[in-house]
């Protein structure tokens, strides 16, 4: 009997210093090791890849969409129609996972996409909508865009739903809106996109794309400069 408590006894004791050791190593000095790493070799991704204004305001992260609505006249109506202001460069739809009430400004807190296939009708019909949306919202005095011209992320969520970048052509499809609505030149507003267009990484990974805070952000600088 005493040597079954006894050999009790040592077996809790071995498991409960490996206990303390597994957790000061893997819960202690390895996270500390990892995060010491991490803000000494890439400091910015670390912390999230913070994108900041010309006051070094922290305005959002390169790596999740905004959006750019008119306030609400009414913020607690949660029927209120949204309504994108139009002096800004829109994002792409961000139709995900649905909505909450703790994130008010951008519906997603979760990521991910509509799970609805090609041929759904609710996705058709969305599809629909919003590219009449973009044709009307981006056709202009001396500019008509036709429906043939309005490219895919223009009208469909990323799988995630919080893409951050949109296509050279979605941007392109934008400026001569941006333009009138600042009361900018559409070479203006055309060379801004041409200066925040990414290629492709590496030469030959991914695709072009435009990171739409960043040029939002170039936009209303020049809004400023000029103004």
């Amino acid at each position: 009997m005493n040597n079954s408590v006894g050999n009790a006894g040592r077996l809790l004791w071995a498991g409960l210093r490996a206990l303390l050791v597994l957790t000061v190593i893997t819960g202690v000095l390895y996270p500390l090791a990892v995060t010491g790493i991490a803000q000494a070799v890439f400091p910015g991704r670390a912390n999230g890849s913070e994108v900041k204004d010309a006051s070094g305001r922290v305005v959002g992260s390169e790596l999740i969409g905004q959006t750019y609505n008119l306030p609400k006249k009414n913020p607690d109506d949660a029927e209120e129609a949204v309504v994108p202001d139009l002096k800004w460069f829109q994002p792409r739809p961000s139709n995900g996972l649905g909505t909450n009430t703790v994130n008010t400004q951008y519906k997603l807190i979760l990521s991910g996409a509509t799970n609805r296939s090609g041929d759904n009708a609710e996705l058709i019909q969305w599809v629909k909508e919003a590219k009449a949306a973009v044709v009307k919202d981006n056709s202009t005095a001396g500019y008509r865009v036709k429906p043939s011209d309005v490219p895919a992320d223009a009208v469909t969520s990323s799988g995630s739903g919080l893409d951050p970048h949109i296509s050279p052509e979605y941007a392109k499809l934008q400026v001569h809106r941006v333009a009138e609505k600042n009361h900018l030149t559409v070479a203006q507003v055309d060379k801004l996109v041409a200066a925040h267009t990414d290629g492709r990484i590496l030469g030959f990974i991914g695709e072009p794309r435009v990171n739409v805070l960043q040029l939002n952000i170039a936009l209303k600088d020049l809004v400023a400069a000029k103004g």
